[in-house]
């Protein structure tokens, strides 16, 4: 009877079969990991913003490729490319990558370099 009993028990001594979570409480355990996992977007200070500011303009001077990093909630992304057009009323850019396109809210920009 206790080689049966200590394969049900496990290194914390609870029975496997009693182990439940109701999906109300999985979701609030997901929704509160996703929320910890947030980041918020980091200040640049003027020197960084015209570092980038001047790689944007040469690369859209000289069709130069640069790559720009772009900031996300949950992770940062980098693309390689081409600036296009850059749009000052509407705070964007058009960058192209390959044979694909993008619009690109400069405030999105967090880093650049050639």
């Amino acid at each position: 009877m206790k080689s049966q009993q200590r394969k049900k028990l496990e290194g914390n001594g609870l029975w496997e079969g009693s182990r439940m979570i109701m999906p109300e409480h999985k979701n609030r355990i997901l929704d509160d990991s996703l929320k910890e996992e947030v980041r918020s977007k980091p200040d640049l200070d003027p020197q960084a913003l015209a570092e980038i500011s001047q790689v944007l303009a040469q690369s859209l001077e000289d069709c130069s490729p640069i790559t720009i990093t772009l900031f996300g909630e949950y992770e940062e992304r980098s693309i390689h490319g081409i600036v296009m057009r850059v749009d000052q009323h509407l705070r964007q850019i058009k960058f192209r990558y390959g044979e694909d396109w993008d619009l690109i809210k400069i405030e999105d920009i967090i880093g650049a370099s050639s």
